[in-house]
Order: C-alpha cells, then sequence, then structure tokens
C-alpha cells in the first residue's frame, strides 16, 4: 500500500461515483479500506501503542511527532486514509447506505480528529437518524478544535437552526449573527440568512452586545474564531522550532484565514516575540 498507489485508487473510486457507479465505488473503497487497515497493522507497529491519530488537541499530536523518528508511523499514510473513509461515506450515501456511511464517517474522523468536514458531515447523518444529542455534541465539538471559519459558521447555522426548532428566535438570531460575522463563504450560511430574513431569527435584529448574551446564556462560545487562531499559532511555533516547516505554514495560513493578516501576525510577534522578519517569513 504505497501512498501512491492508495491516491490511484482513490481517483478511481472517484471517477465510479462521478459516472453514477456508488455501489462499484463503495465495494472497491471498502476494500482498499479493508487492506489499508491490515497493512498498517502489519507494517506500523507504533500505531498499536500510541494511537497518534486518537490524541484530541493540536499540542498532543505534535508533540508526538516531535518525538517519533519511525518512518513507518502513522502521520505518513493519515491524509489518504481520511480521504478514503470520506469517500466511503460519500458513495454510501449515494448508494443509500446511511449506516454504512456513519461508520466510514467515524473512521475518517479517527485517521483526522482536526478536520472539522468530517465531524460536521457526521453530525448531519445523526440529524438524519434522528440523534439530535449526537448531532448537537459533534456540531459543539468543532468549537473546541482547530478548524477554519467556514466550519465554526457552519457549527453556528446547525446551532441556529436547533434554537429555531426549540422556539428560540432570538438565539437562533445570534448564532446566524455570529456565523455572519466570520465573513466565510458557505452555502448553508447564505441560505439560513436567506430564510431568516425577516423573520425573528433575522441577525440583524440583536447587536453585538445581544449576541454575545444570547450565546452565553445557551452555552456556546462567541470569537471562538480568535481563540482558535490563537491556539493554531501557538502550535505553529512549537512545529517550526520542531523543524516542521510545513506543519507551521499550515497552521499559520488557518490561523490567517480565521482572523486576517493584520490581526494574525500581531497575535504571532505577541505571542512568540518574533522580529518583523521572522512574523513575516510564518505569515507568507
Amino acid at each position: 500500500m504505497e501512498r501512491s498507489d492508495l491516491t490511484d485508487e482513490l481517483e478511481r473510486a472517484e471517477g465510479l461515483m462521478l459516472q453514477g457507479q456508488p455501489e462499484q465505488a463503495a465495494e472497491l473503497l471498502a476494500r482498499l479500506a479493508e487492506d489499508a487497515e491490515e497493512y498498517l497493522d502489519k507494517n506500523c507497529p507504533t500505531t498499536a501503542e500510541v494511537q497518534w491519530f486518537s490524541f484530541p488537541t493540536l499540542f498532543e499530536r505534535l508533540a508526538y511527532r516531535r518525538v517519533e523518528k519511525d518512518p513507518r508511523e502513522l502521520r505518513d499514510v493519515g491524509e489518504p486514509l481520511d480521504r478514503l473513509y470520506n469517500d466511503l461515506a460519500l458513495a454510501s450515501v449515494q448508494a443509500g447506505d446511511y449506516d454504512e456511511a456513519m461508520e466510514a464517517l467515524k473512521r475518517a474522523v479517527r485517521w483526522n480528529p482536526m478536520d472539522c468536514s468530517y465531524r460536521l458531515n457526521l453530525a448531519d447523518l445523526f440529524r438524519v437518524a434522528g440523534d439530535v444529542q449526537e448531532y448537537l455534541a459533534l456540531t459543539y465539538s468543532v468549537f473546541e478544535r482547530a478548524s477554519d471559519a467556514r466550519h465554526l459558521a457552519r457549527a453556528f447555522v446547525n446551532f441556529s437552526g436547533w434554537f429555531a426548532a426549540s422556539e428560540k428566535p432570538r438565539a437562533a438570531a445570534a448564532a446566524l449573527r455570529a456565523a455572519r460575522a466570520l465573513d466565510a463563504r458557505d452555502g448553508a450560511l447564505e441560505a439560513a440568512l436567506d430564510q431568516a430574513a425577516g423573520t425573528e431569527r433575522d441577525p440583524d435584529l440583536v447587536t453585538d452586545a445581544e449576541m454575545r448574551e444570547l450565546l452565553a446564556a445557551e452555552g456556546l462560545p462567541d470569537g471562538a474564531n480568535a481563540d482558535v487562531a490563537v491556539c493554531l499559532l501557538m502550535c505553529a511555533g512549537d512545529a517550526m522550532r520542531a523543524g516542521e516547516r510545513d506543519v507551521a505554514a499550515t497552521l499559520t495560513l488557518r490561523a490567517r484565514d480565521l482572523v486576517g493578516e493584520p490581526a494574525a501576525r500581531a497575535l504571532l510577534e505577541l505571542i512568540h516575540e518574533t522580529d518583523e522578519e521572522g512574523a513575516e517569513d510564518a505569515a507568507d
């Protein structure tokens, strides 16, 4: 299971889905998943001991990356595998097998716990299945993990819909206002704003101060994007010191997307007390 081989097979499966053959794609992806898991069990003994993918925070994952030098470690194959399970979930949904889709997305979250798109897609499946508690728990977990503005906006939209269904229109309006403030292009957000316009759920009916009060009363954080940006930049510094320049660049770009470039530069200088040239290199 070389990385390139797996990627080629994923592209073939994705081609089958585009051709309207989800059953064949799901069959291929399920076989790939079984082969990949078997390969890792035999060739990645460190995973049974450390379980790198189950670490809940970026800091813990980066700390493990810093001390683990085994070339067979899980991070070398993690990206294709979360893509594999996400594709399997998509093919399963197209084929009408929602139980298989749910199991596949659970595995995608396992392989990449920091990509909140998998969590949000899994939350949607729980909503379809009528499991409201899992739906809300997965949506809330987005606020607790590094993500981008689009994912945070979608989490607010999910809660806005829940508040509306619970006959809390002002809380729904506050959640939509928080989502809109993230300035993220998201189809779900645009649709929710259109539906709320002129109703009690209209985000223009609450001020920023009221929004913060209403969200706090419901147990939701406001300004989660700034908190996440600080976490990302702190981890970026740790990654840079560990020699993981690509990881540091990725985390810094995500932080910039959340709070904008001027704020990201200011946070970077404040956190790491870097000189101007160092901060510019990191932001670039």
